[in-house]
């Protein structure tokens, strides 16, 4: 298939970690579709969202498209290309996809946001410090703390609820609305290989993209890992296609700062850039302009916070030096009088 494009496409996504090839599960998500459907993409890991071409990631580059930032758009630009995982399925099967898919999104997705981004034990001991750890300084003194703002925004997007605020009522409502869409899956999966049968498709990606996390990062509060360990097939499904597909992702161990080599070309389907780019000839300059930026806006927030003050002061000998003046004609002015 692959003699159908004259280059190949681009799929930027976060870095991998924890025995993963990525640590956001949209990221995930992508990665396992281009991996079923057989897309040779060129995969740039990167830990700067602002370095890929929409600014977010993952973000496919495309000739025809233009650069695609949300998973669905990239799926649907790979399907048009001829790369689908779903060609087999009956009808039946392509109507339970879009249903399970459907329930992913309004029963495990907000969950899986909240636990990651919103909970604070989780985010601070855990989000917040692997992303200020392997972001580039500067931008990860507050691209975390923005990136923790932007989610709790998608969770009332998700939620239809403006005025959502995290606490143990919303938690409870969340997980047990996660709990049951993982039970679901568990029974719709049964004893398969994958979702429909020896072969795997969309569905497998999404279900993979959402628990993935959930299955191999250690979050103190964990009730949803605890929900997903107790779902033998469900664990063995996850396990089973980071051994197939994603072979050569590491230990499970995390990883403290982002290096030059720590991606190596997969040898099939896609493969990885671990180098941000080495091949751009504005990277330098993307970079100058991005260290600037990121130094504004530290300024800037500093200033309106009152973390930094700017105080006018004379040098303490120029006002020794006027006092004195004044002192000299308030006597002369006696003098004068005199």
């Amino acid at each position: 298939r692959g003699d159908k494009m004259a280059a190949p496409l681009e799929l930027y996504c976060w870095k991998g970690d924890w025995g993963l090839p990525s640590v956001d599960a949209e990221c995930l998500t992508v990665l396992a579709y281009a991996k079923f459907a057989g897309a040779p993409l060129k995969v740039h890991k990167i830990t700067n969202p602002w370095r890929s071409p929409t600014g977010s990631l993952p973000a496919l580059k495309t000739q025809d498209d233009g650069n695609l930032s949300q998973p669905h758009k990239i799926i649907i630009h790979l399907r048009k290309q001829k790369y689908n995982p779903d060609y087999d399925l009956s009808a039946k099967e392509g109507a339970d996809t879009l249903a399970f898919i459907s329930l992913l999104e309004e029963r495990l997705l907000p969950a899986l946001i909240y636990a990651v981004w919103v909970d604070s034990k989780n985010y601070v001991e855990v989000t917040r410090r692997w992303h200020a750890e392997n972001i580039p300084f500067p931008l990860n003194f507050f691209l975390p703390n923005r990136m923790h703002g932007r989610q709790l925004d998608r969770l009332r997007l998700v939620r239809g609820d403006s005025g959502l605020e995290p606490g143990d009522e919303i938690e409870k409502e969340l997980y047990r609305d996660a709990l049951e869409c993982m039970t679901l899956l568990s029974q719709r999966l049964g004893s398969q290989k994958f979702f429909f049968g020896d072969s795997p498709s969309s569905l497998d990606a999404y279900v993979f993209g959402h628990l993935a996390l959930l299955l191999k990062v250690k979050l103190p509060n964990s009730k949803l890992q605890q929900h997903l360990k107790s779902l033998d097939n469900l664990c063995h499904f996850c396990t089973n296609i980071l051994q197939l597909y994603f072979p050569n992702e590491g230990a499970d161990g995390p990883s403290r700062r982002p290096s030059p080599s720590s991606s190596s070309p997969s040898q099939a389907g896609p493969s990885s850039d671990g180098g941000d780019f080495e091949h751009d000839p504005h990277k330098r300059r993307n970079q100058f302009l991005s260290v600037l930026v990121a130094l504004g806006a530290m300024l800037s927030y500093a200033l309106m916070t009152g973390i930094v003050s700017v105080h006018r002061a004379q040098p303490q000998g120029a006002l020794q030096d006027v006092d004195q003046h004044r002192l000299s004609r308030h006597e002369g002015e006696g003098d004068e009088e005199d």
